[in-house]
């Protein structure tokens, strides 16, 4: 349960669709002081919840308008991102591995990873802040990742993924400053949530022990609601709770 958030708080969550996502609705949804919980993905929802796309800033801004009536919205997360992003290729379409070689470094693959995993999420964080209450506690996580922690870098490799979610963690960290002139009760957060068994992480961690989506979801609404009220907006932390460096 969230604990620090007033009874009867109102969730949104977008990228329903994906594993950590739809844990994410579930949980929130398990929640008795949980008064609803909209989930939104690519596909309208079966109760008319609007479609959003994070490479459409026009469908980012439509959602967060037809959304206003329901706000105040007091937890957000954004559970989105790709490490495999799509590219055709003589067999057809494919997912393409992360670079691990200079040599590999491609311009429009590292724009579309900055897509996806930065200019998205900092777009939802522009549409959808202004969802949060003004005088109450809120919530705002981003899924980042550990590999965009510069100063823990010590393998090198995956160039656009730990580019890209290194610049989300700056994007997020200075729209903190920003949301906090207007709604100073506000905790921005960028969140590392492990390695998380799904379709999408298949590829790469093969027999690696990792955590199921629901457990993942359970560990990233845990270290929401234990976020100070002072000092934490614009942190980034791992799904144990622990700080991870810049």
């Amino acid at each position: 349960m969230m604990a620090s958030l007033p009874t009867g708080y109102r969730a949104l969550v977008l990228g329903a669709s994906g594993a950590i996502g739809g844990a994410l609705v579930a949980a929130l949804q398990a929640d008795p002081r949980c008064a609803g919980v909209v989930g939104l993905s690519r596909r309208p929802g079966a109760r008319g919840e609007p479609a959003v796309d994070l490479a459409d800033p026009a469908s980012l801004a439509a959602a967060a308008a037809a959304l206003r009536p329901q706000a105040p919205f007091h937890l957000v997360v954004c559970a989105t991102g790709a490490l495999h992003l799509p590219v055709q290729t003589d067999q057809g379409p494919a997912l393409r591995a992360p670079e691990k070689r200079l040599a590999e470094l491609d311009a429009t693959n590292l724009a579309q990873a900055f897509a996806v995993n930065a200019t998205g999420p900092a777009l939802v964080i522009q549409q959808f802040h202004d969802l949060l209450p003004l005088r109450e506690r809120a919530l705002f996580g981003v899924l980042s990742a550990r590999v965009g922690s510069i100063s823990d870098n010590r393998k090198g490799g995956w160039y656009s993924y730990r580019a890209s979610k290194a610049a989300l963690n700056m994007l997020l960290r200075t729209a903190a400053i920003e949301v906090a002139r207007r709604r100073p009760l506000a905790v921005l957060a960028a969140l590392h949530p492990g390695t998380v068994a799904s379709k999408l992480s298949a590829p790469i961690i093969g027999d690696t022990e990792a955590t199921t989506p629901d457990a993942a979801a359970r560990h990233l609404l845990a270290v929401l609601d234990g976020l100070p009220a002072e000092g934490a907006s614009g942190c980034f932390r791992a799904w144990d709770g622990s700080e991870i460096p810049w």
